[in-house]
């Protein structure tokens, strides 16, 4: 079980499904909303329980970003056209037990930074 929540506590989450995907995204928006990199895993929306206040912003026609509306956590990102949801790993309660798969949006990173960690990389 991977339980998650927020900066203040309002929001909790957790799964019994095995997340998948585990990447780190570098696109405009992410680092705008994050402050740098977001970390995050998948599931099936139908196996992640969500219980608390979050407040949903359709970020582009295609997708919407769960946030916390007392702390400001960025906590969820989900694709309009999938059954999937995914979750920050930096708001897992614990160790994730997860390994990094891919870097993603990475012609939209910062130049303040590179990457040299050997995982795959999607432009």
């Amino acid at each position: 079980m991977i339980k998650g929540s927020c900066l203040c506590g309002d929001i909790a989450f957790e799964t019994a499904a095995e997340p998948q995907g585990a990447s780190m995204c570098h696109c405009g928006q992410c680092r705008k909303q994050s402050g740098g990199i977001w970390s995050s895993a998948y599931v099936p929306e139908k196996d992640l329980t969500i219980t608390g206040p979050v407040s949903w912003f359709a970020s582009s026609e295609s997708a919407k970003r769960g946030v916390c509306p007392r702390c400001g956590s960025f906590l969820f990102w989900k694709a309009n056209d999938e059954d999937t949801i995914s979750f920050s790993l930096g708001s897992i309660d614990g160790p994730t037990g997860l390994t990094l798969t891919k870097h993603i949006f990475v012609a939209d990173k910062g130049d303040y930074y590179e990457l040299a960690d050997g995982v795959p990389q999607k432009d």
